[in-house]
């Protein structure tokens, strides 16, 4: 027994916003690739190499007092940032810095207990060499490169020039967006959060697929109406699912970025934006897209092998 979650049938009408929609990509597109130019992304030690410490605080600190402190001890040049809440402090130190390898967390907490004021719990300490960070840079570039390749060449020959052209501008447009948020607010991209923008591009194709069949199929029965309408009731249609599908997985996500600790933040924050701005994308710039180059029912209509023209089929 299934439940509708829409018992009245829904009519918006999603095509005639599609103009503030591609200027809101269009914006958000060239604010994140600028800012990708300008300010890059904030690696974590996974690709950089160096030491991270997890400090957790009895008490809230400010960045600047541990900067402070560690200075005092010699452990220059490190990046200091609150993760989550103001007692939990995060420390990237990198290769460059000057420290005891074999006697870091001593190095640091001997840094707090000198000066008097609160001193720290030391949750885990992390050590990647240079070569290894630049390795999985490499690596995690070329499995990036090899996922979007493969789902492009899977939509390019699943659906119509047009719409695998939508699919594939919704494609690139999501991880775009992503990468933008984590250089704009300068969040921690690590190999989990990689993992997250993979997992977020497997979504959003799989979104913008339901809708796309569902076109289809309203291409070959709405034989008298429009293109936009057809994509508009098409979209109207797969609301519910879509609702459900991406309502249930953010409450999962949401639940791991307040509860998951240190370690899933990056990539509950990746999974949150990636979800919402998938379902966003399938919506406002797959379909968008593939109706203003022009895709009509014949698109999708059966083609008699021996005249070559659209075969008519009765409406439903």
């Amino acid at each position: 027994m299934t439940v509708d979650l829409f018992r009245k049938p829904l009519h918006i009408d999603f095509v005639s916003k599609r103009v503030p929609a591609y200027a809101f990509s269009i914006t958000a597109i060239v604010l994140s690739l600028v800012s990708l130019a300008v300010q890059g992304l904030n690696f974590g030690i996974d690709f950089t190499g160096g030491k991270l410490v997890d400090l957790a605080f009895p008490q809230a600190v400010e960045t600047t007092y541990v900067t402070q402190r560690l200075d005092s001890a010699g452990i220059t040049y490190a990046t200091v940032q609150h993760f989550g809440t103001d007692r939990d402090v995060l420390v990237r130190i990198p290769p460059t810095a000057a420290v005891d390898k074999t006697n870091l967390q001593d190095q640091v907490l001997d840094a707090f207990r000198k000066a008097g004021g609160p001193a720290p719990e030391i949750r885990r300490v992390e050590i990647v060499g240079a070569q290894v960070g630049q390795e999985l840079v490499d690596k995690g570039g070329v499995a990036v490169i090899i996922a979007l390749g493969g789902i492009a060449l899977y939509i390019w020959l699943r659906f119509e020039r047009r719409f695998a052209i939508g699919a594939l501008a919704a494609t690139l447009h999501d991880p775009i967006l992503t990468l933008g948020w984590f250089s704009l607010t300068g969040t921690e991209f690590d190999l989990t959060v990689l993992a997250a923008i993979l997992a977020v591009v497997g979504y959003s194709v799989n979104d913008t697929i339901v809708i796309f069949d569902r076109i289809r199929e309203n291409f070959r029965k709405m034989r008298r109406a429009a293109p936009p309408d057809v994509i508009n009731a098409s979209i109207n249609q797969t609301m519910s699912r879509s609702v459900i599908t991406s309502g249930t997985t953010l409450a999962v996500v949401i639940a791991m970025l307040f509860f998951g600790g240190p370690l899933l933040y990056g990539f509950s924050v990746a999974l949150v934006i990636g979800i919402v701005v998938g379902t966003y994308s399938s919506i406002y710039v797959a379909s968008a897209v593939a109706l203003d180059l022009g895709a009509t029912r014949t698109d999708f209509a059966t083609i008699d092998k021996q005249t070559g023209k659209p075969v008519e089929e009765d409406a439903r």
